[in-house]
């Protein structure tokens, strides 16, 4: 929900609420600008900013520096006004590197942000290779990776070999705002620049809020800059394009959470999340900048091939221009220290697991949560409930969660039920869950202000609400009226917000009842920017310094809640609007108030796949758009893109028509149950990547150069996308479209049609004519697929189904792929309890074997068919089930194993002799050739469609954790 209210609502809200709403709704759908801030309109980012580059007054006092086996330690002066600095310079495990900049000696200490991080990251010796009075050289131990401090001015360079990965400071953009005393003025040289720079410096205005700035003005700044770099990704939240753009003539990139009713498009504004993350690729590297400041902060790029087109470089490469091509990216933080964490890659893969050994995971959530989700701004009443559930059964559309939002609560008052439309929330909820399905209800972090309500007495008799400037409990508008806001910060109001998701607590709740967190920003209607006073206090530090970590913060709790009531063993499912870096690790985000729209609906692409880079992969939008009303073409066109996304949700807000998938006629409807089933039948896939992304930080829905990270054609391409490595989704987003034009990345790739198997080559721009029922997804040559084609009412449903593995060959013929099957909503996950296999099939045998035999779980699912994409026709298929093996060949070291052990030990002694390089998770099989002596065997039927050279093997019914091989003749 938003930020508007609908006009049959006023009669419920207090007069001011009322006013402030009347003018949000004045006659326009969209953002109104002048309620957030521009750069110019933010002091300390325009006194940033209007800083030249070469200002910079910081040398480093080299005789000051110090060095363990952990760090190295170096003060810098401001040689303007003497004020010292401290720099902490950190090797960390894993190719990174940490640097630490925060005054020697504050008035009062700087913010360090807390919790994000999961654990302190351990460190690697530091060594000295020269020095003289111009600065040190260190080494990073890794290949001829070395650090360069240079002395004055203040500059550090990381090197490899002879080129500089990435330079900090080298446009001498580095300020630290020191704290000092209000009679104190900032060191100038006359009195006209001393008047000028202390102007919002104490106290700012904008609009009719105004900031008082106890503290003073502390802006952090930090520039860095990436030779050899023009493609910058990252910084979400922006409805953006995937590419960061340049910022000189415009604003920079800013984060900072806030509640944007209807975002703009295309322009680097602030919206719900920040995440500040930003990765830098070419052909050779992939580097990444993690800046860990939770204040806000603004993001400026400027780049020396900026507006040179194609022909502009061509023409510096004719007459052998030296430029290189450079991209500059400079920080700002309004308080709080510099903190970065420089990952130095070199591929995109290792940026993801550098940066999640940092942040850690996408958490694991349950395979329901894979599944659909119906959501609307608010279903009625327990009987709208049954009926809206009803509708899916009679049109047969299986869904997982139906969603209730802030009117199923009395009178706003969340963790409570209306009395008289929700009477009996555990009957409805058992209604549900003789079906297997579920329901998410709100549960927003404003709590209204009543005597009466238990939940807000608890927290002003505890001292957990956030306090004022004056000390009192702070207090603003929101959807109950007057609300105060919980100090999420603090570990006791979490851990008290997680206990009132207990079944005694939480009256009405049940196990398949789950959380979404909504206007957690915080969202507050009637402060500055639609949020909280940066004035206002948590504990020692003023919400200026947390604002971006508020919403993790009630995420956490959340999420913490939920685990907690079943005892620990049931994982959570928490939707936040609002998130932070580490976020990922405690549930799922959405893009927030979109519109129905066409480029609402193309947007949701770069923005998801942007969150993919920085961690949070578990991501959607809006099906259908939360705002207006969209066309039948629009909504089945957004369906079919949202079945593709890793959260498909549709959603809408309370003043448009209903929009369940049966209303737009019997050919939408159709087309709209085509699309969730095809989500439905690629369950097992989701759910394997999402395990994948759990334990290595891989996002799940990728952008194309992420995979294909030398192929400058991948870098800006944002209207397609990857699940995995093995789709690729070309979603139709163009109104009337009679066709779209797909990028096939690779040379050595074929890609086949998931719907009709007909084959592409790779490396190619392919025109796909498309109809009402196209939705253009490839599956690469080289994969093997695991799908459920029996599609019921739910995920939970298909639980014991069989699979069908799709085998699509590659031109060497051969593929690999993998299944992992486990329980799908506990943790015993991480004890043991899970199947995991992989699928390989190379010199016509296609085999399943155990790649964690030390893992406990059984199933009852089988494996009912077999289709192989880019066939020939067999003579015969025969299936060997688990025996004593025969031979073994892998063609790593053209070794030949005559071995009469279990398939198991072939298989280690495989990895062992012929893949020492390959993790257990990402098993790379080069060639292998098993035999079995004793093994059952028996012959298979099957179909060959030459047309399109398809071989089907039906029903070779092995149970799908068991060891079996099939040989093609």
């Amino acid at each position: 929900v938003n930020t508007i209210a609908v006009l049959g609502f006023k009669r419920r809200m207090v007069p001011v609420l009322v006013v402030w709403l009347a003018l949000c709704l004045s006659g326009t759908w969209a953002v109104d600008r002048s309620n957030f801030k521009t750069c110019d309109q933010s002091s300390f980012c325009k006194r940033q900013r209007a800083l030249k580059p070469g200002e910079s007054p910081y040398r480093a006092l080299l005789e000051t520096m110090e060095l363990t086996n952990t760090r190295l330690t170096l003060q810098l002066i401001n040689d303007n006004n003497k004020v010292r600095l401290l720099l902490e310079l950190y090797r960390l495990q894993g190719n990174m590197t940490r640097v630490k900049i925060n005054e020697l000696k504050p008035l009062k200490p700087r913010y360090e942000v807390p919790d994000v991080l999961v654990r302190e990251p351990p460190t690697e010796p530091l060594s000295v290779l020269s020095q003289d009075e111009n600065g040190v050289v260190l080494s990073l131990g890794v290949e001829s990776q070395r650090v360069i401090v240079s002395a004055q001015p203040f500059r550090l360079d990381i090197v490899e070999g002879h080129n500089v990965l990435m330079s900090l400071n080298s446009r001498e953009s580095h300020t630290c705002t020191h704290t000092h005393a209000h009679t104190h003025t900032h060191t100038r040289t006359t009195k006209e620049e001393e008047e000028k720079v202390e102007e919002g410096m104490w106290e700012e205005t904008f609009k009719s809020h105004s900031d008082s700035k106890p503290n003073g003005p502390s802006a952090v700044s930090l520039d860095f800059s990436l030779p050899g770099v023009e493609h910058v990704y990252g910084i979400p939240e922006h409805a953006d394009t995937l590419r960061l753009k340049t910022t000189d003539n415009g604003d920079p990139y800013r984060l900072y959470n806030l509640d944007v009713f209807q975002y703009e498009l295309y322009n680097p504004m602030a919206l719900y999340g920040a995440v500040p993350v930003m990765l830098a690729h070419n052909t050779q590297r992939t580097t990444g900048i993690f800046w860990l400041n939770a204040a806000e902060t603004w993001v400026d790029i400027s780049s020396n091939t900026a507006g040179k087109t194609v022909f502009g470089k061509m023409l510096d490469y004719v007459q052998g221009s030296s430029e290189t091509p450079q991209t500059d990216v400079r920080w700002i933080s309004e308080s709080g220290i510099i903190d970065v964490f420089i990952m130095l890659g070199p591929t995109p893969k290792d940026i993801f697991s550098q940066y999640a050994s940092l942040t850690g995971t996408q958490s694991f959530p349950p395979l329901s949560s894979l599944g659909y989700h119906q959501c609307r701004w608010n279903y009625n009443d327990q009987e709208d409930v049954r009926s809206v559930d009803a509708g899916f059964d009679e049109h047969d559309i299986p869904y997982d969660f139906i969603w209730l939002d802030i009117e199923h609560t009395d009178g706003k008052r969340y963790f409570t039920w209306d009395p008289h439309k929700f009477a009996s929330p555990k009957d409805m909820l058992q209604g549900l869950k003789d079906k297997k399905r579920n329901m998410v209800a709100i549960v927003d972090p404003h709590i209204k202000v009543d005597s009466n309500y238990k939940i807000h007495n608890e927290i002003r008799s505890r001292g957990f609400y956030v306090k004022n400037k004056d000390g009192g409990d702070y207090e603003g508008w929101c959807w109950p009226g007057n609300a105060g806001y919980p100090d999420f910060t603090q570990p006791d109001m979490r851990a008290w917000w997680a206990s009132m998701f207990s079944y005694d607590q939480y009256e009405g709740s049940m196990d398949n009842l789950y959380t979404w967190n909504d206007m957690n920003e915080p969202s507050v209607f009637n402060g500055p920017e639609v949020t909280m006073h940066k004035d206002a206090v948590h504990g020692s530090w003023e919400h200026r310094d947390v604002h971006n970590l508020y919403g993790l913060y009630v995420h956490r709790a959340t999420m913490e809640g939920l685990i907690q009531r079943s005892g620990g063993v049931e994982r959570p499912f928490v939707l936040t609007r609002a998130f932070f870096a580490g976020s990922q690790r405690y549930g799922a985000v959405w893009t927030g108030d979109n519109a129905a729209e066409w480029d609402h609906l193309k947007i949701s692409i770069p923005m998801c796949l942007s969150l993919g880079l920085v961690g949070i992969s578990f991501c959607g939008a809006d099906v259908g758009g939360f705002f207006k009303s969209p066309s039948p073409e629009l909504l089945v066109r957004w369906y079919q893109t949202g079945a593709y996304q890793p959260f498909f949700r549709a959603h809408a807000h309370l003043d448009t028509p209903r929009r369940e998938p049966w209303l737009f006629g019997p050919e939408n409807t159709a087309l709209i149950r085509e699309v969730i089933r095809q989500r439905y039948t690629f369950l097992p896939y989701w759910y394997q990547l999402f395990y994948h992304a759990y334990r290595t930080g891989e996002p799940v829905m990728r952008a194309l150069w992420v995979e294909y990270p030398q192929d400058p054609a991948t870098f800006a391409v944002d209207d397609e996308f990857l699940i995995g490595r093995d789709l690729l989704v070309h979603p139709v987003t163009e109104e009337g479209a009679r066709g779209v034009t797909a990028f096939l990345p690779g040379k050595e790739e074929v890609w086949f049609d998931i719907h009709t198997f007909q084959k592409h080559n790779g490396a190619q721009n392919l025109y796909i004519p498309v109809t009402m029922s196209s939705i253009p997804v490839f599956q690469r040559g080289g994969s093997i697929i695991p799908r459920k084609l029996r599609v019921r009412r739910s995920s939970a449903c298909m639980e014991h189904d069989p699979y069908t593995l799709f085998v699509a060959l590659n031109t060497r013929r051969t593929a690999e792929g993998e299944l992992y099957i486990d329980d799908g909503h506990t943790f015993n996950f991480d004890n043991k309890e899970f199947i995991h296999r992989r699928l390989f099939f190379s010199n016509n045998v296609l085999s399943s074997v155990n790649v964690a035999p030390e893992a406990q779980f059984t199933t009852k699912s089988w494996i009912e068919r077999v289709v192989i994409l880019g066939a020939s026709k067999p003579r015969k298929v025969t299936l060997i089930t688990a025996g004593k093996l025969k031979t073994a060949v892998c063609n790593k070291e053209n070794k030949v194993f005559n071995v009469g052990c279990s398939f198991q030990v072939v298989l280690s002694v495989l990895h062992e002799q012929c893949l020492k390089e390959a993790p257990v998770f990402r098993v790379k099989i080069y060639f292998a050739l098993f035999l079995f002596a004793d093994g059952h065997k028996s012959q298979l039927d099957f179909d060959f469609d030459a047309s399109v050279s398809v071989l089907t093997i039906r029903k070779p019914s092995m149970n799908a954790g068991e060891d079996w091989s099939m040989a093609l003749q």
